[in-house]
């Protein structure tokens, strides 16, 4: 096998998951060593394509979680330079960084997603029967959730979430209904046969929802790879399985991607939304499914680094139309 390339390995960013993502290319810079590459670390913040242009490696890692690093800014400026990096294109990124985005076209691909609403500021009355929970359009890892069980949750996220849109013009929230029951989570990887789903895993907070304290701050949440179901549930991992990999598809997702759901108490599943760069820490799942299905995380890297650099892959074609997943 032909010895890796050399990588550039970007951190941080201007989003609200600037450490995060320090700690994600921590370790991908490590595994990257290991695995034989030479590696630049660089943190950014908002560099110009003039300053990117500038920075040594012959391929970029973009280990960056938010709508800059993640939601295409970033990629839209590794295409303009030519320059191969790993992770999908700008358009792909751009769709999926947008959740409500993401929700109608899995609609239509016929993946079960609850129905969701823009926040709007001037709505005194939620526009959705309780309980519902108000998120940001464009952020992860759980950045400004609210969980709005009555009324009196309603007007709290009301006006924090307002004056948030006050503060930040042109940042925007929805509205959707909070469901209880089972996460769950699937990573899709690119292999030279195309996309493929990695162990499902099921996310165990020890109390309350995998927020962001559950998901970065606290060792307490547990991680059951490969969990069981009861009897007349055990065709849900195939089903999400394949909902993963229809979804990426359709997205035009390349290399990776890791796609949450939700199981109700009555066994229906919903999709929450896909990430396109998936968290690499020690408490990230899409590596903790990798390692599960036989791959350890200085293979799954240098795996990805030639992606980045070898055949076509599905982000520089044009994303399949309609179909439907069962």
């Amino acid at each position: 096998m032909k010895p890796l390339p050399s990588v550039l390995v970007l951190a941080g960013g201007p989003d609200a998951e600037h450490e995060v993502s320090l700690q994600s290319a921590e370790s991908v810079a490590d595994a990257l060593r290991e695995a034989g590459a030479a590696v630049y670390q660089v943190v950014i913040d908002r560099p110009t394509v003039e300053e990117l242009a500038e920075m040594p490696g012959e391929v970029v890692f973009p280990v960056l979680h938010g709508c800059f690093g993640e939601g295409g800014p970033l990629q839209d400026m590794l295409e303009s330079l030519g320059r191969p990096f790993v992770g999908s294109g700008a358009r792909a990124a751009r769709t999926a960084m947008d959740k409500l985005a993401t929700k109608l076209l899995a609609a239509q691909l016929g993946i079960t997603t609850k129905p969701a609403c823009v926040f709007d500021p001037g709505d005194a009355v939620c526009p959705l029967p309780l309980p519902v929970v108000v998120k940001p359009v464009r952020e992860g890892s759980s950045v400004g959730l609210h969980l709005c069980e009555d009324g009196a949750g309603w007007a709290r996220a009301h006006g924090e979430v307002s004056r948030d849109i006050a503060a930040h013009p042109g940042r925007a929230y929805m509205v959707e209904p909070m469901v209880c029951g089972r996460e769950l989570t699937v990573g899709v990887l690119e292999k030279a046969e195309g996309l493929v789903a990695l162990p499902m895993i099921e996310i165990v907070p020890r109390e309350g929802v995998y927020d962001f304290a559950a998901k970065y701050d606290r060792d307490d949440t547990r991680y059951v790879v490969n969990p069981e179901f009861r009897a007349g549930q055990m065709h849900i991992p195939l089903v999400l399985e394949c909902a993963a990999v229809a979804l990426a598809k359709s997205l035009g997702v390349r290399h990776l991607c890791r796609v949450d759901f939700l199981l109700d108490e009555s066994g229906e599943p919903w999709l929450l939304e896909a990430n396109t760069m998936p968290g690499f820490t020690s408490h990230s799942l899409f590596p903790m499914a990798t390692v599960a299905n036989g791959m350890e995380m200085f293979e799954l890297c240098a795996h990805l680094v030639r992606m980045a650099v070898g055949r076509e892959s599905p982000s520089t074609r044009e994303p399949p139309r309609g179909g439907g997943v069962s």
